[in-house]
């Protein structure tokens, strides 16, 4: 077996870096490994070459459900009458000098 198949027969992990304390980890990239290990391992290599990350999550890609982006009008359209949801609904008071 070569490694070209070898590498087809290892699982996709989608990676994850925090770039610093205090930021979400923000989607790098996708590579293949045999092991979680491996797969930090390598995100590592591949993603923080330049020591700009101070975290990184591995996740197996077949771990992740996403919602199909060909839906999002429906997907994330507010819904009708739920106006109060949105901060534009509100006036400010005139008794709250603050806001």
């Amino acid at each position: 077996m070569t490694g070209a198949e070898r590498r087809e027969t290892w699982p996709l992990w989608e990676v994850f870096v925090r770039s610093s304390r205090g930021l979400s980890h923000v989607h790098a990239g996708s590579l293949h490994a045999p092991d979680a290990e491996l797969a930090v391992r390598n995100a590592r290599d591949l993603y923080t070459r330049r020591s700009e990350g101070v975290s990184i999550w591995v996740v197996p890609a077949s771990a992740i459900t996403a919602s199909d982006p060909d839906e999002k009008d429906a997907y994330f359209e507010s819904p009708r009458g739920k106006d109060f949801r949105r901060a534009t609904y509100y006036t400010a008071s005139e008794s709250v000098p603050h806001l």
